[in-house]
């Protein structure tokens, strides 16, 4: 949440608003808002996933409270690749206008459009690849290949009256890609010899120097993980990592072993990659998971989802025995994918469970199972070298990374007055090759929690911490609606405590000398009443048992 908010003025023909609504202080959520002349452009529509102090949150969206009342301005929403941190909140937008259309690759729209099934909603889309461009209202968009840790990554260059902006999606330079799909730095060149007026670029390993490792060099490691395994093998990534599939079912055929598919996501996202041709699959190597019981111990890799320590992925649920598969003395865990930052304690937790219960747990802090799909610090000099932008918006990443981004810009000659560090809702506007400071909306957290979205609060998250750290206590007390004497009670029952309820017995005198007190002095609202038990109740326990809990008075007048 911003600390000012500073409401913008008026957008004057010719300028471009640019927003980030998410993506900019946090790893998830990335949506860009792009407006001139009326018109709206949306580049990306992720979710962020919950921490632990986000208690029942499914996931969070980005907040389209902005759009509302312009959802019928808006032509496209440009999707750059198929990660849920891209595409997972395209659902809840198109719920709010179903016909928007959406733009981005093959494998992208796919793995959208399955996602859009399952909520029932029809999108009209517009499959486009690298090199092709498109008019869509006031935007001219050009779509550059992009590597990344997914296949059929775009980065999307928008030019406008107001200049040309080349927002990069995720990216790295990988040389030696597995599907052969480079980085188009000679379009990035060709597009800095036409002049970039703003650079909107990924941040994600911006403090990381040098850069990042070859995909391929996972390969030979996961080879020999797999062969030196006496029993089976659980390999954990995100579903949509087609890559990382791509390595272990190689890895599985060069050892004699078939990959069963295990978690929905990961089922239905791998279907599609095969299908459309993304995905080498080598003839017989998958089984179906129903039938994999049958195959030998050493002879079976479980490819499975849960390696961030989702509570109800398939890995967390095999670390807490809720899973068919139990895993056991001689299997090995590979958990082949990064650490999302927040998730650290949950993984690790997954991590120490599975070990307990006998299994060899490899990842990338004891072997190189995991290159990221980011680039860093090395590759990001040289887009800034190969393009000499004229403006710079670091996005996607923490704010450490955008600070990381911005320095980088910097030491290639960019000038740090046209180096702009922005948070979720910071608005930019271009013109004449400028950037300048416009505004910052008043933003905040949708979280999606079961069929809820958008109605659970800060406040209710701060009970749900409540009680699970500090516990329950009720109160039910029946005084005489005349009197305000007390006729029954107070009877207290606490969860979440180790004491016995008896402990109570030294505070209820206390209640109800307090309840005659404010009934002497005329006191008779039965909500006034209830909020001097839990003044009373709660200072006891507060200085007794050194605990806050959540407090529920009842007070009934008979």
């Amino acid at each position: 949440m911003p600390d000012e908010v500073i409401d913008p003025a008026p957008l004057d023909p010719g300028t471009l608003r640019v927003i980030p609504i998410g993506g900019l202080g946090e790893v998830g959520r990335n949506m860009t808002l792009f407006e001139i002349d009326g018109k709206l452009l949306i580049v990306d529509c992720g979710v962020l996933f919950p921490e632990e102090h986000q208690p029942g949150v499914d996931l969070i969206l980005p907040d389209f409270g902005f759009l509302r009342d312009r959802l019928d301005d808006v032509v496209a929403v440009v999707l750059t690749h198929g990660h849920e941190d891209h595409i997972g909140a395209v659902p809840y937008l198109l719920k709010l206008r179903a016909d928007i259309p959406l733009v981005g690759s093959q494998l992208t729209l796919a793995l959208v459009e399955a996602k859009l099934k399952e909520h029932r909603i029809q999108p009209y889309s517009l499959t486009v690849k690298e090199g092709q461009r498109e008019k869509l209202g006031p935007f001219d968009l050009e779509f550059i290949a992009v590597n990344h840790s997914i296949p059929d990554a775009l980065a999307v260059a928008i030019r406008t009256d107001a200049g040309l902006v080349l927002a990069t999606g995720d990216f790295k330079m990988d040389q030696l890609p597995l599907d052969g799909r480079l980085t188009d730095l000679r379009e990035f060149a060709r597009l800095g010899e036409e002049g970039v007026d703003l650079f909107m670029v990924d941040s994600t390993n911006a403090d990381v120097p040098g850069f990042t490792p070859l995909e391929r060099a996972i390969g030979p490691v996961l080879d020999e993980v797999i062969a030196r395994s006496p029993r089976r093998v659980i390999v954990a990534s995100f579903s949509s990592h087609v890559h990382r599939v791509q390595q272990v079912l190689h890895a599985a055929h060069q050892n004699g072993r078939r990959v069963a598919l295990l978690g929905r996501s990961m089922v239905r996202n791998m279907t599609i990659a095969a299908e459309l041709g993304y995905l080498d699959v080598p003839p017989g190597v998958l089984v179906d998971y129903k039938k994999a019981g049958d195959i030998p111990d050493d002879r079976i890799v479980y490819m499975s989802t849960g390696s961030q320590g989702e509570p109800m992925a398939v890995l967390s649920r095999m670390a807490n025995r809720d899973h068919q598969i139990e895993v056991g003395e001689g299997d090995t865990v590979i958990l082949a994918s990064s650490l999302i930052p927040g998730n650290e304690n949950a993984v690790y937790r997954v991590i120490d469970g599975l070990t307990k219960l006998g299994a060899n747990v490899v990842h990338k802090g004891n072997a190189k199972v995991h290159v990221s799909g980011h680039a860093a610090a090395g590759e990001l000099l040289y887009c800034y070298n190969i393009l000499q932008p004229r403006n710079v918006v670091p996005i996607h990443g923490e704010y450490r990374h955008l600070v990381a981004n911005a320095r980088l810009a910097q030491d290639t000659g960019i000038p740090a007055e046209r180096t702009f560090l922005g948070e979720n809702g910071t608005v930019f506007d271009l013109r004449d090759g400028r950037v300048t400071v416009a505004g910052q909306l008043d933003l905040g957290f949708v979280y999606v929690d079961g069929s809820t979205v958008g109605e659970i609060t800060d406040a209710d998250l701060k009970d749900r911490r409540i009680l699970s750290e500090e516990g329950f206590i009720s109160v039910i007390i029946v005084v005489d609606a005349n009197t305000g004497k007390v006729i029954v009670g107070p009877e207290i029952h606490a969860r979440g405590f180790a004491e016995d309820d008896a402990v109570f017995e030294d505070v209820k005198p206390k209640i109800v000398a307090a309840l005659a007190d404010a009934a002497h002095h005329g006191v008779r609202d039965p909500r006034a009443l209830q909020q001097t038990v839990r003044r009373t109740l709660g200072s006891w326990v507060n200085r007794r048992l050194r605990r806050r809990p959540m407090l529920v008075p009842l007070v009934i007048e008979a």
